[in-house]
């Protein structure tokens, strides 16, 4: 948008740190550095301070919606294994010289490069943070004057802005919070450090005295990372918990060797009608052992007294954006001539449709061939009548707008597509349900072969067609909102809203099919909320569990048993069961033995026709080849296992499918070692599982249904698209 397609841009990497405290080449900056192994797969203690829905992960993600309306949609963009890492970019730029440095988020990059590369901490000439809280007074949740006691105080007057984590934790600020020890790494480095307006300091030689924007104060800072007192093994500090020899060769008693808190609820920190105790990630002011480093306490006033923004970043910055240099080529709708938004909606009043039919995904990239071969199926067969999405499973929320993506592809704006909830059951704070812990959650990497993937489906997702729906951040009173905003009739509906609707629409006799792919909360959620539900459920596909007791759960080497869809909701899983809904379950007994192969890929190379068949092409290609490279791509191969779901549920005959009927349970006990288990069990519940498949017939038969010329997609691409539209 900006004409700058020139500056490097690095996420990420597949670096691990070994036990031993050796710091791999690529650290990704997926973990705070204490919890960082060898994987991008790993615990949340400071994480879960940040709401994964809205108000905080998914607005963000989506810039509470704007981004897709607004932004362009250059040519760069992330593909698997050429994207140049953080540490890469660091690296390379610091390697050229004298840099400055500006941090707005968690430190872990900057802490991973100090750790691994001491010798470029020469070419840093200046960084310049926005972060920590030193003499600071959050006036968030202070109580109107006038109000009395009918109002209690938040955290008026604290340090910190945790405000998910007040009870425990009132000092720290979410940048440093994030990670305190690479924060730690940074602050001690350096002699001056600071946290000011980083082009006015550079403009001015970084002299403190002559900043324009902010009065700064030198003052003697330091980092807690730990809790006192110091010395102690409760097990909560990975540093020192049961090691001979402290990692990194930290002090022992030393200021990194107390109580590190361990989430945003632990009880450790928390006082019975007090101030929580934990100070993990407060920059402290202290008299001795600190770092001297040049803080900004105040902004400076407009020097405009008659002007009604009172402080002159205000005025500056609203100057500066409309200035006519260095100014946007264009935004998304103005790149084209003839650009227009169209929904579609098919004319199926002359259809007899088939069963109506939920699916319950949660956006895997197996999950969206699957949404392709329900989407491609006659509607005389199958009519696909909602969509909700699963967001504590293999993707983040805001890859809601794929689905939105593939469906405006397909002609199918009508379809409704529901939010579902972001924790596994019982997994989010009573005091606090907006966040949670991420116990099971914590199994799927957020890198490479993970979150990174599905959420951008390896890179391919821009290829869709760009979809007028999308995730929005628009809400009203009458859904809970604190305000009405301006367009509440763009508010994201969310998974019970949609199930519920259906129900309500569909004739009571008839019920509805059920697909599910990823964790069963939406469907247990509903179950546990209206328990006469499930007569209206016809009857339910599950892709989960595994009977023969082999798991896929590579994450969590010590359980061995359990299939990942049942592990992220294990509760979830036996409501369900237990629901007396009848029950089709596709297990990883059978899904695991449909591999992709290089024979299978060139059948589908010599069929391409379609457009959706060749966006899945492509996708299983990409699939195969990263497999073939191994690591955390040793997993992709099996794409194939969710659709197949799909295949039994509409005609299981043409891929020979066999059945049986055993009673199950499943092991949901809070010990992650055997939850998510299927087993065996007199005292279970009875279902029907398919035993097996004919591998061939199953590929031949997703081959011919996404090459079938009927319900074929209305925009192919976005490419198509573009020319559609025009450019300017």
């Amino acid at each position: 948008m900006m004409n700058r397609e020139d500056i490097l841009v690095g996420i990420g990497g597949e670096g691990g740190i070994t036990d031993n405290g050796t710091i791999l080449p690529n650290v990704g900056g997926y973990l705070p550095i204490i919890e960082q192994g060898l994987s991008t797969a790993g615990g949340c203690r400071y994480r879960e301070a940040i709401p994964p829905g809205q108000g905080g992960r998914l607005d963000v993600d989506t810039n509470y919606g704007i981004r897709r309306q607004y932004l362009p949609q250059g040519e760069r963009h992330y593909v698997p294994l050429k994207q140049r890492t953080a540490q890469e970019v660091l690296v390379e730029t610091l390697s050229k010289g004298p840099t400055t440095i500006l941090l707005l988020g968690a430190q872990t990059n900057l802490g991973i490069l100090l750790l691994s590369h001491p010798e470029l901490k020469k070419n840093i000439e200046h960084i310049y943070m926005m972060g920590g809280g030193v003499h600071s007074s959050n006036p968030t949740g202070c109580c109107p004057v006038g109000s009395g006691l009918s109002c209690i105080p938040a955290q008026c007057g604290n340090v910190g802005n945790l405000f998910s984590a007040l009870p425990t934790n009132p000092w720290a600020e979410f940048n440093v919070f994030t990670d305190p020890f690479a924060s730690y790494q940074s602050f001690f480095l350096w002699d001056s450090f600071a946290s000011a307006v980083t082009i006015s300091g550079m403009l001015t030689g970084h002299d403190p005295n002559m900043n324009k924007y902010a009065v700064i104060y030198p003052k003697n800072i330091t980092v807690i990372t730990s809790d006192k007192p110091y010395g102690i093994n409760d097990g909560s500090n990975p540093f020192f918990a049961n090691r001979a020899t402290p990692k990194f060769h930290l002090q022992k008693g030393g200021v990194h060797s107390g109580h590190v808190q361990t989430g945003i609820q632990d009880p450790f920190c928390l006082v019975l009608d007090g101030k929580g105790t934990c100070m993990d990630g407060y920059t402290k002011e202290v008299q001795n052992g600190g770092a001297l480093i040049q803080v900004a306490l105040l902004p400076k006033p407009n020097r405009d007294t008659n002007s009604t923004l009172k402080i002159q970043f205000y005025a500056d910055y609203i100057n500066d954006l409309n200035l006519p240099k260095q100014t946007a080529r264009f935004n998304f709708e103005s790149e084209f001539q003839h650009f227009k938004k169209i929904f579609y909606h098919p004319n199926l009043s002359k259809k007899v449709l088939g069963k109506p039919l939920i699916f319950d995904m949660d956006m895997s990239p197996g999950d969206f061939i699957t949404l392709f071969y329900l989407l491609k199926t006659p509607v005389e067969l199958i009519n696909l009548t909602a969509i909700t999405v699963t967001t504590n499973g293999w993707a983040n929320p805001a890859a809601i707008d794929i689905v939105y993506d593939m469906l405006h592809m397909m002609g199918r704006d009508d379809i409704p597509v529901g939010l579902g909830s972001y924790f596994a059951l019982n997994q989010s704070f009573p005091s606090f349900p907006s966040n949670g812990d991420c116990k099971y959650s914590q199994a799927i990497p957020l890198g490479s072969g993970g979150l990174l993937d599905s959420d951008t489906l390896f890179g391919l997702a821009r290829e869709l067609p760009r979809s007028p729906r999308r995730y929005t951040a628009q809400n009203s009173v009458k859904f809970g909102a604190p305000r009405t905003t301006d367009h509440p009739e763009l508010r994201q509906p969310l998974a019970n809203e949609v199930l519920l609707n259906v129900f309500s629409s569909l004739n009571s006799k008839a019920g509805v099919t059920i697909l599910s792919s990823g964790p069963l909360t939406n469907i247990a959620t509903l179950l546990l909320a209206n328990s006469s539900l499930h007569t209206k459920i016809k009857e339910l596909y599950i892709v989960g569990g595994s009977i023969a007791g082999q798991g896929n759960l590579y994450t969590i080497p010590k359980n061995t048993k359990a299939e990942f869809n049942f592990f992220l909701d294990p509760e979830a899983a036996l409501v369900v069961l237990k629901s007396q809904i009848n029950i089709t379950l596709i297990p990883l007994d059978v899904t695991g033995k449909i591999p992709l192969s290089a024979a299978y890929l060139d059948i589908l190379e010599k069929h391409e026709k379609t457009a959706e068949f060749e966006f899945v092409h492509k996708l299983l290609s990409t699939s195969w080849m990263l497999h073939s490279e191994g690591g955390p791509y040793n997993f992709t191969q099996y794409l194939l296992g969710d659709p197949l779901a799909a295949a039994v549920l509409v005609n299981p005959e043409n891929i020979k499918t066999t059945f049986n009927e055993e009673k199950i349970t499943v092991e949901s006990t809070g010990d992650i070692s055997t939850d998510g288990w299927t087993r065996v069990d007199k005292a279970g519940v009875p279902i029907r599982y398919v035993s097996s498949v004919d591998k061939e017939a199953y590929e031949l038969h997703l081959a011919a249904v996404l090459n079938s010329p009927t319900q074929t997609a209305v925009v192919p691409s976005f490419a198509s698209q573009k020319k559609q539209w025009g450019k300017r």
